[in-house]
This record gives C-alpha cells, sequence and structure tokens, in this order.
C-alpha cells in the first residue's frame, strides 16, 4: 500500500478516535485518584485563620522607614528657599547624546508648580491637626498635607481627604525644621511659614 494512503488513514484514525473520546466525555487511559487537596477549601481554610483586626490595624499604623519627624515650633518664623539646581555633571541620554551640560542651571518650579501650597503637621499633636482644620488649608484640597508624625490612613479617615509622610529627602530639600508648617510658591521660590501654636507643651 503506499506510504501516503497509509499516513492519511493513520491520521483519520487518530482524529477519528480523538473526536470520539471528546463527544462522550469519557475518560481516556488509565485514571488515578486526586490526591492533592482541593484549592479552593485551602483558601477557605486559610481565610478562617487571618486575623482580620490585626491585618487592619497593621494597614492603618503603616509608618515609612524614612519618616522625618519635627518638633513643633516654637515661634513663627518666615524663610526663602531657593529651589535652583546647577548640575555638577553631564547628563545624557542612553546612546550617549548630551542632553544637560555640566553647569546647567533650572528651577524645578518652572516646570510643576506647587500651585496649592504644602502643610506640615505631626498627626500624633492633637492640637496641630485642630490647627489644621481650622486653617484655610483645610478646604483647600489642591493643598498637600504631609505628615511628620502619627498615621496617614488613620487621619485620612478623619479628615476626608489624602494624606501623606514627610521623608527624609523632602524635609531637607525644603530645609523644614519644625511643625506646623506651611509652604507656599512665590516667584519661582518657596516661602516657608513655620506657625507657632498657642499652647506650648
Amino acid at each position: 500500500m503506499d506510504s501516503k494512503l497509509l499516513s492519511a488513514l493513520w491520521i483519520i484514525t487518530c482524529a477519528t478516535q480523538v473526536w470520539a473520546a471528546h463527544t462522550r466525555l469519557e475518560p481516556v487511559g488509565k485514571t488515578y485518584p486526586i490526591v492533592e487537596p482541593d484549592i479552593r477549601e485551602e483558601f477557605k481554610q486559610k481565610a478562617t485563620t487571618i486575623d482580620l483586626d490585626a491585618l487592619f490595624n497593621t494597614h492603618n499604623r503603616y509608618q515609612p522607614a524614612n519618616l522625618h519627624p519635627l518638633p513643633r515650633a516654637a515661634s513663627d518664623r518666615v524663610f526663602i528657599v531657593d529651589l535652583t539646581h546647577t548640575l555638577n555633571h553631564d547628563i545624557k541620554d542612553s546612546r550617549g547624546n548630551l542632553l544637560y551640560p555640566q553647569g546647567f542651571t533650572f528651577n524645578p518650579l518652572q516646570y510643576a508648580g506647587l500651585s496649592g501650597g504644602l502643610v506640615v503637621i505631626d498627626g500624633s499633636d492633637p492640637e496641630q491637626v485642630e490647627w489644621f482644620k481650622g486653617s484655610p488649608y483645610f478646604q483647600n484640597h489642591r493643598a498637600i498635607l504631609l505628615l511628620s508624625g502619627g498615621y496617614a490612613n488613620e487621619l485620612k479617615q478623619a479628615l476626608q481627604r489624602p494624606v501623606y509622610y514627610l521623608t527624609h529627602d523632602i524635609a531637607a530639600r525644603l530645609q523644614l525644621k519644625a511643625a506646623p508648617s506651611v509652604v507656599v510658591e512665590q516667584d519661582n521660590k518657596l516661602t516657608v511659614r513655620e506657625v507657632r501654636l498657642a499652647t506650648q507643651r
């Protein structure tokens, strides 16, 4: 018999057997019992062992490792921060083309301003929280609220607004030394105002 005909018959026979097996929905070959546990049952058992209260408490009490604490402002103080920066090295793209040469000077406020202002408080100090709630920045949702202490998730729920953490690099760049502090943009520079609260600890 022609070899091509034999090949065609073999393919047709195999295809017929596969089609028949699938249409009958019967097992093909030897079967074995399933010894692995049902993954759905495992998930159900795991869920019953999770302490949800502890999980939510851990989430609400999260603080970053680089949180920058600030003392209370001892006096009212205002100072100017100039963010102008001069490159001390060339900046090139992935192909080696020069993008910005060493000595290039720029001010990031010319590219991204701080239109709503920025407020820094210690969220663990109830008096600072109350001061913020009584300030005009509380109703201004363009103002960015940073915490030098306390828990952002808890305060976010209490104030019904976004809350972030003050980190070491931000504090250093803005030269922040005390809280509460208010940072606003004026003439491509930042004006920082430290606020002394009426009640001092």
